[in-house]
């Protein structure tokens, strides 16, 4: 099949949309299909070669993030020129209600449209508002995926009509990590993923908990990856804790097995707005424990607490608490990694292609 696909937000900027972009496009083109993907693009000497520029990206608040899209006049005018030259037997859209190439595509030309919806919020009045003005190019999705269950009754609550829920998937054998010596704490070790300087990662919820995590155990690691400005979260720290807290920057993907690989513990203090939690499942996929805010979208991957440990969000003295009780009982830690070892296959793009594919057949036909 001809497959073009289109991703709304920079693949210049670490994301879950942008992720599982690129793994489903280098997914299908190992199985011999014909793949494009159209996203922005602010560097295109770094681009695959599958990517085709929508125009370089401008920073639009979004869902407590700022999202990296292109749209206007000239974005309008390469998304038509790509869709022209594709001549594609469907194709498939992300995120198609942010003002984006992707709803711009669906105003374009009749389809076939495939839609996945990434987005969950409790209610949105902008997407509300949004659905109504763009209800004409909704309107040509042939077939609608969301990636949890919270993202389908989003949808289903703010635009209408069902959708077909196939999450978010990961190369789970791409996690198989080697731990780091350098990166072991006498004492333990835990880990943190996200995009430092966004608030509702709750990287700072991680760091005020730990002078009591440090208090029990002096000797603890706590590893921090993400892009954005480390400076102003190692200042929060007092001068004394800043050994323990290793601020590793924007890491590659064998850096990202190597770190959930030595981790006794992986924590995801974030505090809203999430979706699905593709970043869980790396940390499983690694054999990492998991502590996690408990968020609807976080509960439904760790099924409902039985993957992995739950705890309110942003209460720091309960993630403290939690987190050292996991330390002190490896048997529980390992109970958790089998548990995750076990579940997060269902998750592998080996399983979620054949369900994709059968919707691209669908609405080719």
């Amino acid at each position: 099949m001809r497959i073009g696909v289109v991703c709304p937000y920079s693949l210049g900027t670490p994301g879950g949309v942008q992720n599982h972009v690129r793994d489903l496009a280098e997914a299908l083109l190992a199985l011999g299909h014909e793949v494009s993907v159209l996203a922005p693009v602010d560097d295109a000497d770094t681009a695959p070669p599958y990517v085709v520029s929508s125009g370089r990206a401008v920073g639009v608040p979004y869902n407590g993030s700022v999202a990296r899209v292109t749209f206007g006049p000239r974005t309008a005018a390469r998304v038509k020129n790509w869709l022209a030259d594709g001549n594609f037997d469907v194709v498939h859209v992300h995120e198609p209600t942010t003002p984006s190439a992707s709803i711009i595509a669906l105003w374009s030309a009749d389809g076939p449209f495939v839609a996945t919806f990434h987005t969950w919020q409790v209610r949105s009045r902008a997407m509300s508002v949004a659905a109504g003005l763009l209800r004409p190019a909704l309107e040509k999705i042939d077939a609608r995926i969301a990636v949890s269950e919270n993202a389908r009754s989003m949808m289903v609550q703010h635009i209408g009509g069902e959708a077909v829920v196939i999450p978010n998937g990961l190369y789970t054998a791409r996690f198989k990590g080697s731990p780091r010596a350098e990166w072991m704490g006498a004492d333990g070790t835990i880990s943190f993923l996200g995009r430092l300087d966004e608030h509702r990662k709750g990287l700072g919820v991680l760091l005020d908990a730990v002078p009591l995590l440090l208090a029990e155990r002096p000797r603890l690691k706590i590893l921090v990856a993400g892009s954005g400005q480390a400076d102003e979260a190692r200042r929060s720290l007092p001068s004394r804790y800043r050994d323990n807290v290793l601020f590793l920057g924007a890491i590659d993907d064998e850096a990202r097995a190597d770190m959930l690989a030595v981790s006794d513990l992986y924590v995801a203090p974030h505090l809203g707005g999430e979706s699905f939690g593709i970043v869980l499942l790396e940390a499983m996929a690694a054999g990492a424990p998991v502590l996690a805010s408990d968020l609807a979208a976080f509960r439904q991957v760790l099924d409902g607490g039985d993957l992995g440990e739950l705890f309110e969000p942003g209460n720091v003295p309960e993630l403290a608490a939690r987190a050292l009780r996991l330390l002190r009982r490896p048997e529980e830690r390992e109970r958790l990694r089998s548990a995750g070892l076990a579940a997060v296959p269902r998750y592998d793009w080996s399983v979620l292609l054949p369900e994709l594919l059968s919707v691209y057949e669908l609405v080719a036909r």
